[in-house]
């Protein structure tokens, strides 16, 4: 039996040349033993005879030298002979690794497993404490991990914590960091662990300040925070408490959660909109002769709030004597940054319905109710979210503008909120659909489902029959208006 003694408990280096020397020599892996500096050997082991000189290079694909980093750190006393074990067989099994069944390269994976969330724990539970010495301020953090994991989570923090002067004691290993070197030492004792400072009064006070009663989730809490760690964590004083008191508090937010609006301060609110708007097209400025200098009056517009998040007017587009008006809702996320109508997701829809019905869009003119992109920020996607009916009221000045100019045959509605706006009051799909509804002047009105309603469907029968449907009145639209189709 021959025998290896490591310097530390994760000592990949020199395991490595331990193994290689082994592997060199022939030593098969119940023939070898490993051990840590300060551990009592066997009686009868013998030390490791030098490498020899014409020994061959060893076969060790990557994928083991990345299991092995991990592997090491595991504080299972067998990980070193488990290691060399699997690099054993990998001399003759060159794919050993990419057999998950194998119990050695399960176990093995397992173990690295159990490492990496360890030192995850490690780099989210660490909390270092303040404490003054003569050469000036030292951070101090004392932690209990179950693996060896200090040498595996050191440069995280080096890197993260560069210009502090820290230290990171455990029972296991230490490693200190002085602006210039990583320097590793012996385990230490919780009697090493600095007493409170300052900043922990302030750090507990902000921790039950965004405690939020109505999310709390037990069980997901100590999933990811196992009480293991509750004792080195300041904030785990708290813990106990908040969640006790979790329910009334909850309770409390509701009983004192703002009250909304009354409808009548809604209906004030609106008719002030609508009232700074005729002020803002009827009085100081002029009102537009023609589509140009209304698209020109429209970039300006800021009758409602909706101007401000987004990225610009989306005025309507097409010619000024288009004999088909298509209204849709509102601009999307896509046609919010393109500043033209319908060319994202659902604009393919609606182009595929008019090329299936036979119907060329550039005759056509297309535009919305509302001008402005109305969304709801979710992490760095904008989420559409639906105009009340103030904001469609106030942006129907516009509408009502490019019908008097352009004076359609037929306006077709995309939608309840098209549909609304164009005549003045709310109205269903179920009720409206596939009719030619009878506007002044002889204009004439269909309604529709907006494109988006097909997208948003998730059974495909239903979105197939829904799209049927809406080629089926893109083809009243051509039969009506057959100047709009291609080719005429």
């Amino acid at each position: 039996m021959f025998e290896v003694r490591l310097g530390a408990p994760a000592d990949f280096e020199g395991w490595r040349q331990a193994a290689r020397t082994a592997l060199a020599l022939g030593i098969a892996p119940q023939d070898m033993g490993f051990m840590v500096e300060g551990e009592a050997g066997g009686l009868f082991a013998e030390p490791l005879p030098p490498m020899p000189p014409d020994a061959r290079q060893a076969f060790v694909p990557r994928a083991f030298f990345d299991l092995a980093g991990l592997l090491l750190c595991h504080a299972d006393a067998q990980r070193f002979s488990l290691a060399y074990r699997l690099l054993w067989r990998l001399q003759g099994e060159k794919k050993l690794l990419e057999i998950a069944s194998d119990p050695d390269v399960a176990r093995a994976a397992e173990m690295a497993k159990a490492v990496r969330r360890d030192a995850h724990k490690m780099k989210a539970f660490v909390r270092f404490r303040e404490i003054e010495t003569p050469q000036g301020r030292h951070y101090i953090a004392w932690f209990e991990p179950f693996h060896h994991v200090v040498e595996l989570t050191a440069p995280f923090f080096m890197r993260r914590f560069t210009g502090m002067v820290w230290s990171i004691l455990t029972p296991k290993r230490s490693v200190h960091w002085d602006g210039v070197d990583l320097v590793f030492a012996p385990g230490a004792s919780m009697a090493d662990k600095p007493q409170d400072d300052d900043m922990e009064a302030l750090w507990l006070t902000y921790y039950a300040s965004i405690f939020n009663p109505a999310r709390l989730k037990v069980r997901a809490m100590q999933a990811e925070m196992p009480k293991k760690y509750w004792r080195n964590l300041p904030e785990a004083v708290l813990i106990d408490p908040l969640i006790k008191g979790a329910e009334a508090a909850a309770r409390a937010m509701v009983e004192t959660a703002p009250t909304l609006p009354s409808y009548r301060h809604e209906r004030q609110v609106e008719r002030g909109a609508m009232a700074r708007t005729d002020e803002a097209f009827s009085g100081r400025d002029k009102r537009p002769d023609d589509l140009d200098e209304a698209r020109e009056q429209a970039r300006h517009c800021k009758a409602c709030p909706l101007w401000e998040p987004a990225t610009q007017t989306v005025f309507g587009r097409g010619p000024a004597d288009a004999p088909v008006i298509f209204v849709g809702e509102q601009p999307g996320d896509q046609e919010d940054l393109a500043g033209e109508p319908f060319v994202g997701p659902a604009g393919k829809v609606f182009d595929a319905a008019l090329a299936a019905a036979g119907i060329d869009r550039r005759q056509a003119y297309v535009t919305n109710a509302v001008k402005h992109f109305k969304f709801e920020p979710r992490g760095k996607r904008r989420i559409h979210a639906k105009p009340n009916m103030g904001e469609v009221k106030v942006c129907r000045w516009w509408l009502e503008l490019e019908r008097e100019l352009i004076r359609p045959r037929l306006i077709v509605a995309l939608g309840a909120t098209a549909a609304a706006s164009v005549l003045g009051h709310s109205v269903t799909i179920r009720d409206t659909r596939s009719r030619l509804i009878d506007l002044e002047e002889g204009t004439k009105l269909l309604v529709t489902v907006h494109p988006s309603y097909i997208l948003r469907l998730p059974d495909a029968a239903a979105k197939a029959r829904e799209q049927a449907a809406f080629e089926k009145d893109m083809g009243m639209v051509k039969e009506y208006v057959p100047a709009i189709a291609l080719g005429a």
